[in-house]
């Protein structure tokens, strides 16, 4: 599997992120490996909260979050995925599956960095790839947070906004990053923040995670990923792990899963759960700290 790894002089001017990365290598599935990066926050001793962000985002998303929670003494760990951030990219668009992805960070988190009694954080893909994890290792997880995401069997109706999402990225010349970000917040980025989130992809060889994920979503029962998510609901619909769903109230993408969820999995029965009042779907753009307050209050210390 061919890759492209992102100068590191592209991440120099970072505002808000003064985070060093640390680095793993985790298996490609064509026999070579891939290096994976990750940032991390807070005491090493403290309970372990993982971070997952989704498409087309990295680690940086968690920039609001990750000193909230390392306050709160919470160890907080925000991974960049395989396609994203400072991880390494495979360059071609078949390369990238959602069964790949699931396995490359279940390699981190559990074969590289050994993991125990998490409390996942999961928003966007990072729910798709995340909550698999859950149903298939629940020995490993001990609370779920979710944040505007979901997992799909490919029978649940796609709003008319994630068409048009998958249309563009599917077809656009140039894929703009920053722009795609922009147009799931309410708030308005500061340039120096859009260009943050182009940094990891110096041109468009470096897109081809970004170019996948979509496509990968399921959106049909024939889909090679719906054995698998129906599967994992199975499991999770017995999970009794606490759960907790922060959803914003601005994001017409993830807005119908949020009640799928509650009324889904047991943890998440007889809770309290907030809704992120003025944000949209990038929820840790514009209203980074709350989440991180109500991840806090969730994490027992």
């Amino acid at each position: 599997m061919r890759s492209l790894r992102t100068p590191e002089d592209r991440f120099s001017a970072l505002p808000g992120f003064p985070y060093q990365p640390s680095y793993v290598q985790v298996a490609d599935a064509d026999g070579g490996s891939l290096r994976m990066a990750y940032v991390a926050d807070g005491p090493a001793d403290g309970p372990v909260v993982l971070l997952l962000h989704g498409e087309p985002t990295w680690s940086y998303l968690y920039r609001s979050v990750l000193p909230v929670l390392a306050g709160a003494g919470i160890r907080a760990i925000a991974v960049d995925l395989v396609g994203f951030g400072r991880s390494d990219k495979p360059t071609e668009v078949t390369d990238h599956t959602y069964a790949r992805h699931v396995e490359w960070v279940r390699s981190l988190a559990f074969d590289r960095l050994d993991l125990r009694d998490v409390t996942l954080v999961a928003h966007d893909w990072g729910g798709l790839i995340g909550l698999r994890l859950v149903a298939e290792h629940p020995e490993r997880f001990a609370r779920l947070v979710a944040a505007n995401t979901g997992l799909p069997t490919g029978e649940q109706h796609m709003p008319e906004e994630w068409w048009c999402f998958r249309e563009a990225v599917a077809t656009v010349d140039e894929l703009d990053i920053g722009r795609f970000v922009q147009a799931g917040c309410l708030s308005t980025l500061p340039e120096e923040v859009r260009a943050a989130y182009d940094a990891p992809f110096p041109d468009e060889r470096y897109k081809a995670g970004p170019r996948a994920m979509p496509q990968l979503v399921p959106v049909s029962t024939d889909d090679p990923a719906t054995p698998a998510n129906r599967a994992a609901w199975r499991v999770l619909s017995r999970w009794s792990g606490p759960v907790l769903c922060a959803f914003s109230d601005g994001d017409p993408i993830t807005k119908s899963m949020a009640p799928v969820l509650r009324r889904s999995l047991p943890g998440a029965a007889g809770r309290e759960h907030p809704t992120l009042a003025g944000a949209g779907h990038f929820l840790q753009e514009d209203a980074g700290e709350r989440l991180a307050r109500e991840v806090a209050r969730f994490v027992p210390r």
